[in-house]
């Protein structure tokens, strides 16, 4: 294996790419594959398992969390046999909060796949660490302990030998009942072949190291494989390449910054990653500029810093630099409407990019609307979204209007026997009252109470949607959703209008989805479409990804900013919270050390938390590794700039305590 290693801006990633294409010209027959990411090793996964049994599904997280919550039901409902029979006792940590649970476990499971740890040797390390710790403990009254732990949670480390055996039994079957979760949940996506990029890595592994010929057959495949960005590399993702190229990784070659890595608490092992590498190459030279010009800018509120970077990215593009070349980098972008407004203002088209929920933007959740309205008129919420929206923008008189009783008490207002209600609604007394909006809106039974401009408008939406559902059998759901999009939805702005570019891309982006999701699901309904867009917004798990080419300011996460430069680079929201992140630790840890670490304190206890969760986070000093991360997050994002950088963030400082206020920290350099 040969390691490309150095700072951020040295050309590791030029260095990568001539190296590859020098291979290429010198060796014409051999087969080549270069990775930008770790993560694309999934391509060499999924040689593997077709090669193995067939064709696999690649699913993302959100569908994989749907698994494991079927997978949970039975855990749930209390039916399996262990607490059944008392063998377990389901008072453990997190467990009486089943959603919380799910979302710890889920991401636990995550963390041992990356770290190739299956579900056997997962519950070995439990057991082995609580004996461990438990048999020996460490003294809990020591000072240096007790001062580095909040006064809040020194009532913690007060335990007699009684209560930590009470906390060992608990955090037993805590890892017992997990060990069983991860290992139904690895048995059923196995059995489904559908599989998580992760878990397809991890299972390949096990394919792999247990048939030499088919490990050789991949080989041939890619005989060499170049990956840049390896400080991101996780121990499962180590232990493909080493299932496939051998101990010492022949024809692999890595680039990376072993010292730069932005997920190790998501489970990135940079140590592994360029280990026993047989030729070390050390980059230090800068290969662009590494010193950008820096300003800072402390602004009184969140608004305030949202404008003025506004006003500094449209000077920027008036003296000349191209809109794609500036970039507004953030820790998250999961809620950055307030800084993509402020530069739609401006006239400044911008794109999202990174761990921001498409299918909750306000013009995604619009036009989704429309779209329910097509299929089931009586998804009320969407209705008035669509009635009160800007296409229609009915007044609240209107609206009352539309949800009143009928002013003729014969009319057909509720549907007979012989038409049962389109509804699925249950539970209330009269279900049938909840179809008065649809049926006045597609019946016109109180169209005589509107004014005439509602009046007129409802006419055309039921004129549209009645030519909609005439032509659902004879289109197919790209031209039907285009077609329902270009009828009903309104324009963000004038044509041509950074509002109306922005609005354009998100659609097209959306339509890409929703598309993509029928295309694998052959004979899904344009109900089942927006039954999955609704759990897409419904999930924290969501992301959007790629790029929606040039003539657009970019907003992205660190992550998605990952091998990119521009001239201008923006580091916006850096407070202590946004960026760097506040540290929340889980329901409960994992240490391949001392096994499970719950931080709850569950069934008859005096404190809220474990001693050993206390001890860990002290002895680990597990906020100080984490703010180094994000520190590297930070650093990380400047780099990105070829020529300047901005940094803002709104409001005080803190002190700096519980994590570290970059802005201020370049404020005294």
């Amino acid at each position: 294996m040969i390691a490309i290693v150095g700072p951020s801006g040295t050309g590791k990633s030029a260095a990568l790419a001539t190296r590859a294409a020098t291979l290429r010209a010198e060796h014409a027959d051999a087969t080549v594959f270069i990775a930008s990411h770790p993560r694309e090793l999934l391509e060499l996964a999924r040689a593997a398992l077709e090669l193995d049994g067939g064709a696999i599904t690649i699913v993302d997280d959100i569908e994989a969390r749907a698994i494991l919550e079927r997978t949970a039901h039975g855990l749930f409902a209390m039916e399996w046999d262990e607490l059944v029979s008392g063998a377990l006792n389901p008072e453990v940590a997190g467990l009486r909060s089943p959603q919380r649970f799910l979302d710890a476990a889920f991401r636990l499971f995550r963390k041992l796949r990356d770290a190739a740890i299956s579900p056997a040797p997962f519950l070995e390390r439990c057991l082995a660490g609580a004996t461990q710790f438990y048999s020996s403990p460490p003294n809990f009254n020591h000072p240096d302990l007790i001062l580095g732990t909040k006064e809040a949670h020194r009532d913690s480390l007060d335990v007699i030998a009684q209560e930590l055996e009470r906390q060992r039994l608990r955090e037993v079957d805590l890892a017992k009942i997990l060990a069983r979760l991860y290992r139904e949940y690895v048995e059923r996506t196995r059995a489904a072949r559908s599989l998580t990029p992760r878990d397809a890595v991890a299972l390949a592994v096990d394919v792999l190291r247990a048939d030499a010929r088919l490990a050789s057959a991949v080989r041939e495949r890619f005989s060499y494989v170049f990956i840049d960005e390896a400080q991101e590399m996780t121990a499962g993702a180590r232990a493909l390449l080493e299932a496939i190229y051998g101990n010492t990784l022949e024809g692999v070659t890595l680039a990376g910054d072993p010292n730069g890595s932005t997920t190790s608490f998501e489970g990135a092992r940079p140590d592994l990653a360029f280990a026993d590498a047989a030729e070390r190459i050390e980059l230090t030279a800068p290969h662009r500029t590494m010193h950008p010009t820096t300003h800072v800018y402390r602004a009184k509120s969140e608004d305030d810093e949202a404008r003025y970077l506004a006003a500094e990215v449209r000077a920027r593009i008036n003296d000349g630099i191209a809109l794609e070349e500036i970039a507004l980098i953030f820790r998250s972008v999961a809620d950055v409407h307030r800084y993509e407004e402020a530069l739609l203002e401006r006239d400044i088209p911008v794109a999202v990019t990174g761990d921001v929920n498409l299918f909750r933007d306000q013009r995604a959740l619009d036009a989704i609307a429309l779209l329910w309205n097509l299929w089931d008129p009586f998804e009320h919420a969407y209705l008035l979204r669509t009635l009160a929206g800007p296409a229609m923008a009915l007044s609240d008189a209107s609206l009352a209007a539309l949800c009143s009783e009928p002013p003729d008490a014969q009319a057909p207002l509720f549907a007979m026997d012989e038409e049962p209600a389109p509804t699925s609604r249950r539970g209330r007394f009269d279900p049938k009252r909840d179809l008065r909006l649809g049926w006045n809106v597609l019946r016109g039974t109180v169209d005589g109470a509107l004014n005439p401009t509602a009046r007129t408008r409802v006419q055309a939406f039921r004129a549209m949607r009645d030519a909609w559902v005439a032509t659902m059998a004879t289109h197919s759901l790209r031209s039907l959703i285009v077609r329902v999009w270009s009828d009903g939805l309104a324009r963000a702005g004038a044509p041509g209008s950074a509002r109306a570019r922005a609005q354009e891309a998100l659609l097209e982006r959306l339509l890409a989805r929703l598309v993509s999701y029928a295309q694998h699901q052959p004979g899904a309904t344009l109900g089942d479409v927006l039954n999955y867009a609704r759990s897409r917004a419904q999930s924290d798990l969501e992301s959007c990804e790629g790029d929606v080419g040039p003539g657009f300011v970019q907003i992205r996460s660190v992550e998605a900013s990952r091998g990119r430069s521009f001239d201008l680079v923006v580091i916006a929201d850096a407070r202590a919270g946004s960026f760097p992140r506040w540290y929340v630790p889980d329901a409960f840890l994992f240490s391949p050390k001392i096994g499970m670490i719950p931080k709850d304190n569950a069934g008859d206890a005096r404190a809220a938390r474990t001693a050993k969760f206390t001890y860990y986070m002290f002895k680990q000093k597990v906020s100080d590794a984490y703010n180094a991360q994000e520190r590297r997050a930070f650093n990380y994002a400047m780099q990105r700039s070829r020529r300047e950088v901005i940094v803002s963030a709104a409001g005080k400082p803190t002190r700096g305590v519980t994590a570290p206020e970059f802005l201020a920290e370049l404020q005294t350099r």
